[in-house]
């Protein structure tokens, strides 16, 4: 039996782990249970793909989506291991081909949708065989407090009940807050598991949030830079995708879409022109969300603002998968919230939670809906903002977001955050956003009249401003928890301790105590003068460009010393793609070609030592890169 890093190097290409994975492995093949929290990109596949190799018996791996599962199984065939998938996407004739495949022992690994867990004709073949591991993938997906929670997930403790011998049960994803890690340690029954948790972080991606006028605009603009790349366009709705989809089509992009409204066949085809790199654009609902392992997508963009964090991070994950610098950007309007609270209020029923739970799971999409809207508003490091949120504390400046690379503006709104707070207080916390800030404006809204805001002193009181800036400075005062804005039906704008105290303190002409910032946010934006407490609206400076240095390090992907072969050897791997109804990224990835374009492997030993270039992979692939890059050298006059 092979050990695990002659495994490694041969069948998977590299000569070491990453972080976390050695510790991952040796406790599974050990016979230990685990969690692996690790980042999108991290590796997590190898974690339980490359002990299943190791142990005598098939490994069962649950995953959500029929994409993922393709996907996985084809690159674990490309490197010469058996692998097969069990779902809803097969024939009768497929299904008991595969069935039988595995009681004859061909698989050592197989990937199961839930739902099929529990079906007679798999609960029989379990019976039969040797179960080694249960890999749960996307483990997130049993909690409740998981932004994607499938009650299918619910299954995998019954089935593992169900099983002759329990055998060694892994569970992975990507985003867990600290009660998701709890749930699925106790939900899955994980005995003194080995604990891994890599950190969120992902430093090759550049995040930013945009406020524009105009999205097609603004998107069409992105586009005309990078539109040659292999990029996601999220949007929250059908209609949507449909928009941006014929919008693009119009300005002659190669665009395709996906959502549940279309047919599987289509949802297939265009799924695979995207990964094929036919069509290098994808437009998209969340539906596109886990199943994507794409390592070559140089930018994710989000059309519009998603509903949690956790969805965010995990969609934005999709792309630089390879560790090259990839964009990860957000075009944010009003609109978003008020469409994402129907699409959470309006939550079809499920059969399988009673009214209690799902009241709760809608309170709580509506608390992390609230989150999602401040990450959108803060002036802080955004990917500080992300990693506070499960719970990693990293540094104030990442150096590769919008908001670290632009100069901001101080303005001060103490007065304007005051009467605004007031405003709030006298009308009894009763009053949603638009209602409170039309008060203060002066404005003449039918609302205003049917509240008989009018009658209140507040109101006028911020005429002379601008409603988008009022909007601005109450956004900021819900950030920074000086309001707060109820989770249901008809959010209600409510007062909080440090709204109180600012207004206290206000009111007697100033304090020399420290103002509470709320919710555990940094007093960012809280200043004292002259013991007056100050709220500061920072915004940013109108035309501010990123410095050279920055801009390089957001845009410009890590240079290759020789391009032109770079894109030789990018043209040979996409026609070998073609022959072998393979993604491109599967045979190497673009990672995987930089190396050779910089290092000129001209021997079988140099090619073997670069990372991605197994053993299996070279015999199937590697002697014709390696002839491609050695006539180049050649001509170059480079190598002998």
């Amino acid at each position: 039996m092979d050990s695990k890093f002659t495994a490694l190097k041969n069948i998977f290409g590299y000569d070491t782990f990453r972080e976390g994975q050695e510790t991952l492995v040796d406790s599974v093949i050990s016979g230990r249970d685990v969690l692996g929290i690790m980042p999108t990109g991290a590796g997590k596949s190898i974690c339980f793909q490359l002990p299943a190799l190791l142990f005598s018996g098939i490994t069962i791996v649950v995953s959500p989506l029929i994409s993922l599962m393709k996907d996985q199984v084809a690159a674990l065939n490309q490197l010469g291991v058996h692998a097969a998938y069990i779902n809803s996407s097969l024939t009768e004739g497929q299904y008991r081909k595969a069935m039988e495949f595995a009681r004859r022992g061909r698989y050592k690994i197989i990937y199961v949708a839930p739902e099929r867990l529990l079906t007679e004709a798999f609960q029989l073949l379990v019976q039969e065989v040797e179960i080694s591991m249960v890999a749960v993938d996307e483990a997130h997906c049993i909690s409740q407090w998981g932004q994607d929670f499938r009650p299918s997930y619910l299954k995998i403790v019954a089935f593992i009940d169900m099983l002759p011998k329990r055998p060694v049960i892994a569970a992975y994803t990507a985003t867990a807050t600290k009660q998701v890690k709890e749930d699925i340690v106790c939900i899955l029954g994980l005995c003194d598991p080995t604990v891994v948790v890599t950190g969120y972080d992902r430093k090759n991606l550049y995040f930013a949030v945009k406020k524009p006028k105009d999205k097609k605009r603004l998107l069409l603009e992105y586009l005309e830079k990078n539109g040659d790349k292999s990029g996601v366009i999220y949007c929250n709705t059908r209609k949507a995708v449909e928009e941006v989809w014929q919008f693009l089509l119009e300005g002659g992009y190669p665009a395709t879409r996906y959502h549940a409204g279309l047919s599987d066949d289509e949802r297939k085809q265009n799924q695979d022109d995207f990964i094929y790199d036919v069509r290098p654009v994808m437009v998209a609902t969340n539906a596109f969300g886990m199943g994507i392992d794409k390592s070559n997508v140089r930018y994710v963009i989000h059309y519009n603002m998603p509903k949690d964090i956790e969805s965010y991070y995990q969609e934005a994950g999709r792309a630089g998968r390879d560790g090259e610098p990839a964009e990860c950007l957000l075009y944010y309007a009003g609109q978003d919230v008020r469409v994402n609270e129907f699409l959470i209020n309006s939550q079809g029923e499920n059969s399988e939670l009673d009214e209690e739970e799902r009241k709760l799971i809608q309170e709580r999409d509506l608390e992390r809906l609230r989150k999602m809207t401040f990450y959108c508003f803060t002036d802080e490091c955004l990917r500080d903002y992300i990693l506070r949120y499960f719970g990693e504390y990293g540094g104030n400046y990442c150096g590769n977001c919008e908001n670290c690379l632009t100069e901001f503006e101080d303005f001060d709104v103490t007065e304007e955050a005051v009467h605004i707070i007031r405003m709030v207080m006298t009308t009894y916390e009763r009053y949603g956003i638009n209602a409170i800030l039309d008060a203060v404006h002066g404005s003449d809204t039918a609302k205003v009249r049917q509240f008989g805001l009018k009658r209140n002193p507040e109101y006028g009181s911020l005429k002379g401003r601008t409603l988008v800036r009022l909007r601005q400075i109450l956004n900021d005062l819900l950030v920074k928890g000086y309001l707060f804005l109820t989770a249901n039906d008809y959010p209600i704008l409510k007062m909080t301790d440090p709204g109180k105290a600012l207004l206290a303190a206000w009111d007697s002409g100033g304090s020399k105590k420290g103002l509470p910032s709320g919710e555990g946010h940094s007093p960012n934006g809280v200043s004292q003068e002259e013991g007056i407490h100050r709220i500061i609206l920072k915004l940013p400076k109108e035309r501010q460009k990123l410095p050279a240095a920055a801009e390089k390090q957001k845009k410009v992907l890590v240079d290759v010393q020789y391009p032109d072969l770079f894109e030789k050897l990018r043209k040979y791997r996409y026609e070998l793609a073609q022959k072998n109804h393979v993604p491109p990224y599967i045979i190497f990835s673009d990672k995987t070609l930089r190396e050779m374009s910089v290092r000129l492997p001209v021997t079988e030993e140099e090619m073997l030592t670069v990372n991605g270039v197994g053993k299996v992979k070279y015999e199937k692939y590697g002697e014709a890169f390696r002839e491609i890059v050695r006539a180049y050298a050649q001509s170059k006059g480079i190598k002998g």
